[in-house]
């Protein structure tokens, strides 16, 4: 047994986390970016190294035995140490040159970062940028990304975070919309008026209700929550809705609205893993970053 457990290697145990988490070898295998052959073999060599049985195979899929439900905890500190070491050791890279990875939001992505992107290459040649839109929130821990551009304080240890300021929000409405319908004064005049709202984020009738108008999902005719298609939406004369402040003054075929009442801003923080962010090519895309979106803050 010894022997076996020396002999165990990380492939193995990354095949084994990834059928546990996805249940079958086909996700597991799309997952891990290998072929389902392979991840079976190393699934079969992991059990006759350990000598038990790690799951139960069924017509729908995979299911962890009692001893390979065992194994899940011990794995994942395995597979955390594994990332670690690659952190550390990519952090202790001294050359400025090489690949960056950046994640941000498809808003962010689309309007705010291809000048800035476009600045570090002719700035830094030796660097390469990969760029991955998303509003989900990407593992940093794990080197989904180098960098994040984030809309919120991350709380994971191990991270660095600058708050670079706050992107102010403002009420917008197309010149189509207005030409229609008027320009609302204040609050008495919403109810009368169409408005973009959100499909599942709250965010938006949270605001209205903060400032005492009793709106709920259903009094939205157009809703959409990806943040690109919504203003787009208001672009396209579906009602007013709310946007970053330079987007709308920017655009000569929108009008922006004053109905009297605050809207808080949208704060931007630059997030890195504590060991990458001394590479000195995060370092330095790090800076480039910041120094280009701080013109949208104040």
């Amino acid at each position: 047994m010894v022997n076996s457990i020396n002999a165990l290697d990380w492939s193995l145990v990354q095949a084994f986390l990834a059928v546990a988490e996805t249940g079958s070898l086909s996700a597991a295998a799309r997952s891990l970016n290998a072929s389902q052959p392979t991840l079976g073999r190393q699934i079969k060599a992991m059990e006759t190294q350990l000598g038990a049985t790690l799951f139960h195979r069924q017509a729908r899929g995979f299911a962890l035995t009692e001893t390979g439900a065992a194994l899940i905890a011990p794995a994942n500190a395995m597979r955390d140490a594994m990332m670690q070491i690659t952190l550390t050791a990519a952090g202790r890279e001294a050359r400025l040159q090489g690949t960056v990875r950046i994640t941000a939001s498809i808003a962010t992505s689309l309007y705010h970062l291809p000048a800035i992107i476009a600045d570090i290459r002719i700035r830094e040649p030796d660097i390469a940028i990969e760029l991955a839109p998303s509003d989900d929130s990407r593992n940093l821990l794990f080197r989904e990304a180098d960098i994040a551009v984030r809309m919120y304080r991350p709380e994971q240890l191990d991270l660095v975070a600058q708050h670079l300021g706050d992107i102010p929000l403002g009420i917008f409405a197309a010149k189509s919309y207005v030409s229609r319908h008027g320009i609302p004064t204040g609050p008495a005049d919403i109810m009368t008026h169409e408005f973009v709202g959100f499909d599942t984020n709250p965010a938006i009738i949270d605001g209205f209700r903060a400032a005492g108008v009793p709106v709920d999902r259903d009094w939205f005719k157009v809703r959409c929550d990806d943040n690109v298609a919504y203003w787009n939406l208001v672009r396209g004369g579906c009602g007013i809705g709310f946007a970053q402040m330079s987007l709308g003054m920017d655009d000569p075929d929108m009008v922006e609205i004053d109905l009297g009442f605050p809207l808080p801003p949208l704060p931007i923080w630059l997030v890195a893993h504590e060991a990458m962010r001394q590479t000195p090519r995060v370092r330095r895309v790090w800076d480039m970053l910041a120094a280009g979106l701080r013109p949208l803050v104040t």
